[in-house]
């Protein structure tokens, strides 16, 4: 059976093994099973904490989070009303059909559009589909935005807004290498006393201490590795990368 259509989650799976969960709550992606050529059988990819509440009482510490429309606190005018991270993670979505169902794969879609609670908060017109892909070695995650307005005021009713994937990747953090960023540009935010961006001199970034970069016009193609693993990382129209680790320095003040 490629596609279970559960109460709270939507469960992906490949003929040949791989599978996936989504959360109708944020739209969350908690699981993703795949093989690789060093491991036949299928395992975990992704990293879910152990305190994670996964019954939409609050947006989940792991998987695959989904960001709208503002990336950290809000600084935009029209975000002013939102939490960190904005709504995206913490709504129920709508379930949108099935996109793909075949030897490739299966493909699903979801929807989040204004509801009171959000509209409450967020004015802006808008519609988000999101579209999780599982295939026997890959799992592709798209966000599509729409400005729903429908304003014929001059100047046009305009939608800014950040969206981000939060990767949580289960990797072992104190041997993990993050490439290709050498001689990239990057924001330290865990070095509050210094102003502008930082150059990168690493070949391989690692994470081993509390660790908060964002790279802005990055290659969009990634490799995270470590001994006896890896995963790469690829991305479309999404030109920022965030590399973070809280580790037991920041970890430790998490909920």
């Amino acid at each position: 059976m490629p596609l279970q259509h559960l109460t709270d989650r939507l469960v992906l799976n490949h003929p040949k093994g791989a599978s996936a969960e989504v959360l109708f709550y944020g739209a969350t992606v908690i699981s993703w099973k795949s093989s690789d050529k060093r491991n036949p059988d299928p395992f975990e990819r992704l990293f879910v904490s152990s305190k994670a509440f996964l019954d939409g009482s609050k947006p989940v510490r792991g998987g695959i989070p989904v960001v709208f429309p503002c990336f950290g606190a809000p600084t935009h005018p029209d975000h002013k009303n939102l939490s960190q991270h904005g709504f995206a993670r913490s709504e129920v979505w709508k379930w949108d059909g099935v996109v793909m169902d075949n030897e490739a794969g299966v493909s699903i879609r979801l929807a989040l559009e204004p509801s009171p609670k959000i509209t409450a908060l967020y004015t802006k017109p808008f519609r988000l589909e999101y579209v999780v892909t599982l295939g026997e070695h890959q799992l592709s995650t798209d966000i599509h935005v729409t400005n729903t307005s429908t304003s014929t005021a001059y100047p046009p009713d305009v939608l800014e807004f950040q969206a981000l994937f939060h990767n949580y990747i289960r990797a072992p953090s104190d041997t993990l290498l993050v490439t290709p960023l050498k001689g990239l540009s990057y924001k330290d935010k865990t070095d509050s006393g210094y102003q502008g961006l930082k150059t990168e001199t690493r070949a391989g970034v690692d994470v081993k201490k509390f660790t908060d970069s964002i790279y802005p016009n990055s290659p969009q193609n990634y490799e995270v590795t470590w001994p006896g693993g890896g995963i790469s990382v690829r991305s479309q129209n999404l030109k920022d990368v965030v590399v973070w680790n809280p580790q037991a320095e920041a970890g430790g003040k998490m909920g």
